[in-house]
């Protein structure tokens, strides 16, 4: 059974086609998971510096909640001891 000529000129450039594209669409396809990986890590990092700057300012008033009543404790005992001595 003969082909027709033109059946097979037209798988040739549908070959030829694909084959010139596929460099294309892969560098594509690296290009998009790249750039969505970058963008991804890029949110991580602002994410953990968010994380970071709380645990800075709960430590920050942690520290001053610790040094607030270790004067309150300081006057308490004073107080108490001039109430004693008179």
């Amino acid at each position: 059974m003969p082909v027709n000529e033109q059946v097979t000129d037209s798988v040739t450039q549908v070959n030829t086609s694909v084959l010139g594209g596929t460099p294309a669409m892969a560098t594509g396809n690296l290009m998009m998971s790249s750039s969505q990986s970058l963008g991804t890590s890029a949110l991580n990092a602002t994410e953990s510096s968010q994380h970071g700057g709380i645990t800075m300012h709960s430590v920050t008033v942690q520290g001053l909640n610790s040094l607030m009543s270790t004067c309150n404790a300081v006057i308490g005992r004073s107080a108490e001891s001039i109430i004693e001595k008179e």
